[in-house]
C-alpha cells in the first residue's frame, strides 16, 4: 500500500487534498486542502465527520455553518495570515451533522475524523492559539496546540500545526502510537501535511527548491515503509509503525498540519519511543531551544 502522496495526487471534486476512507486501510481521519479564488466556495454536507477549519494563507475565510436541527446558518470570519509561517491562525471547530460552506480568499484547511459525540462548535482567535516551542538545539521545533484535549472538546480528533526551521529535525526520538495500552499509548492514525519555504533568515535565487524529508518504519508484522522527500502539498500517512524524523534541510524552513484519531475509547495522545533512539531526550537538558522560535507574524 502507499503511504505518501506527492501533490496533486489526491486531489478530488475541486479541492487540492482529500484524504478519507477512499484510501485503502484508512478509516478513522481525514483531510481537506482547497484553494479559494473569486467566485468559488466550498460545501461541505452534514454528516458524521466532526471538522475543524482555518486558513493556510490568505486574507481570510468566511464559514457558514448550520447545526444539526438548525433553520438557517450561522456565520464566523477567520482571519488569515501571510503563510504558515507567520503564526497561527483563526480556526473553528464544527461537530457532527453540521453543514458547511466556505468562502474567501486564499487556502483553506479542513482537518477531519468520523466522530458520534455532539460537541460544542468552538471558534478560537488567533491570539488564542497556544505556542509552544518543543525539544531544544536543533530538535527544536514549534507546535500550535490549538487542537489537544486541554484546549479543544472535540470528541475524536487531536490536531495541531508544526513548524521546523531550517536545518532542524521534529519526531526526535521515532516513536509510534499503534496499540492501545491505557495511560501508555495510544492507537492513533496520523496524517502529515506539509508546506516548504526559503528560510526567513536567508536569501535564496529563484530557482531554489526548499525541501524537507520524512521517515516511518515498521514496529511490527504489519509493513510501514517511508522514506520520502517532502515539498509543499504533499501528503503522508502513518497507520501505524514508528515515524520521525521529520526533517528541514538547511535553508527550507518546514510546515505540517496533523490530525490524528482511532478507534480508542479515549481521546488522548500517548506514544512509546523507539527504544534504539530514546536516548536523544536526555541531551535535551543541555541545550536551549532554538533561538530563532518562535516564530510569529
Amino acid at each position: 500500500m502507499n503511504w505518501f502522496f506527492k501533490k496533486g495526487e489526491l486531489s478530488q471534486d475541486g479541492w487540492d487534498v482529500v484524504v478519507d476512507s477512499s484510501i485503502e486501510g484508512w478509516q478513522h481521519t481525514g483531510l481537506k486542502v482547497g484553494t479559494l479564488l473569486e467566485g468559488h466556495s466550498f460545501h461541505i454536507p452534514a454528516d458524521g465527520v466532526e471538522r475543524i477549519i482555518f486558513p493556510l494563507e490568505g486574507k481570510g475565510l468566511t464559514v457558514e455553518y448550520r447545526e444539526a436541527g438548525e433553520s438557517s446558518f450561522k456565520t464566523q470570519f477567520l482571519n488569515g495570515r501571510v503563510s504558515v509561517f507567520h503564526g497561527p491562525a483563526d480556526l473553528i471547530y464544527v461537530p457532527v451533522d453540521t453543514e458547511v460552506k466556505i468562502s474567501g480568499d486564499g487556502r483553506v484547511a479542513v482537518g477531519e475524523a468520523p466522530a458520534k459525540n455532539t460537541k460544542p462548535v468552538r471558534y478560537i482567535k488567533a491570539e488564542e492559539v497556544p505556542v509552544f516551542v518543543r525539544g531544544a538545539g536543533r530538535e527544536s521545533r514549534q507546535v500550535h496546540n490549538f487542537g489537544v484535549p486541554e484546549t479543544l472538546d472535540a470528541d475524536r480528533f487531536i490536531v495541531v500545526e508544526v513548524i521546523v526551521p531550517a536545518g532542524n529535525w521534529s519526531g526526535v526520538p521515532a516513536h509510534k502510537h499503534d496499540t492501545y495500552v491505557p495511560g501508555v499509548e495510544s492507537n492513533l492514525e496520523e496524517i502529515y501535511y506539509f508546506e516548504t519555504a526559503v528560510s526567513r533568515t536567508v536569501t535564496a535565487p529563484a530557482n531554489s527548491d526548499p525541501v524537507g524529508y520524512l521517515r516511518g518504519y515498521a514496529s511490527d508484522e504489519r509493513e510501514y515503509d517511508v522514506l520520502a522527500e517532502v515539498r509543499s502539498g504533499d501528503v503522508g500517512l502513518v497507520p501505524w509503525g514508528w515515524h520521525g524524523p521529520v526533517s528541514a534541510a538547511p535553508g527550507a524552513d518546514l510546515y505540517f498540519f496533523n490530525v490524528m484519531a482511532g478507534p480508542d475509547p479515549d481521546r488522548s495522545w500517548n506514544i512509546t519511543d523507539d527504544p534504539n533512539h530514546a536516548w536523544v531526550r536526555e541531551t535535551w537538558h543541555h541545550q536551549d531551544p532554538d533561538p530563532r522560535l518562535p516564530y510569529t507574524k
